[in-house]
């Protein structure tokens, strides 16, 4: 993703981004905001949300990262966005059985 990112926009920030997300540290990140004070050439300030598998939002974080880097996130698969009429209702609460 060469182009500038949206506010909005779900991406993989990796170690193709920057070194510091590199291995493990990779993250689904929903931009709010993207910078405009200057930087290196092809590099940029982003502000958004880490996202865990869910697309729950677990930290807000600030990113220096290059924009070659970037790629497009595939939809984090999330419990509230189901199929109606399937699994509980809203309010609905899942009971355990005693007997384990």
């Amino acid at each position: 993703m060469t182009a500038r990112p949206s506010p909005g926009d779900l991406l993989v920030i990796d170690g193709r981004a920057s070194v510091q997300f590199a291995g493990g540290r990779a993250l689904t990140f929903r931009v709010v905001s993207v910078c405009d004070r200057p930087t290196y050439q092809d590099w940029i300030w982003l502000t958004g949300y880490v996202l865990n598998r869910r697309g729950d939002a677990t930290a807000k974080r600030e990113v220096f990262v290059q924009l070659a880097g970037l790629h497009p996130a595939p939809k984090p698969v999330n419990e509230r966005s189901a199929t109606p009429g399937r699994g509980r209702s809203p309010g609905q609460v899942r009971v355990r059985s005693a007997s384990r």
